[in-house]
């Protein structure tokens, strides 16, 4: 009978430890060196007004994100929060990402 081939536990660990390694330098890189655009837009809203910044990888992206925290931070409710998405900002600044 042929003998049966185990992998060594010290194999197994080395794998499942580059695996995870791999996966967090994935998950840094992909979270602080992907975003090409940051922008910080005001808006202004039933007399209540917020600037906020944000990052993404188009200007669109950013722009919307940007504009939707500012938001978030004066409007209240659903009708209040598409009222306010709406509205165009005051101002937009773009920054240095």
């Amino acid at each position: 009978m042929p003998a049966e081939k185990k992998e060594s536990p010290i194999a197994v660990r080395l794998v499942i430890t580059s695996l995870i390694a791999v996966a967090l330098v994935y998950i840094f890189y992909t979270s602080f060196f992907t975003h090409r655009f940051r922008v910080r837009v005001c808006v202004s809203y039933h007399g209540a007004s917020s600037c906020q910044v944000a990052l993404g990888h188009s200007r669109h992206l950013a722009l919307r994100a940007a504009h939707d925290l500012a938001c978030s931070q004066i409007a209240y409710g659903r009708a209040g929060t598409i009222g306010c998405q709406d509205t165009p900002a005051t101002s937009v600044t773009w920054l240095k990402p």
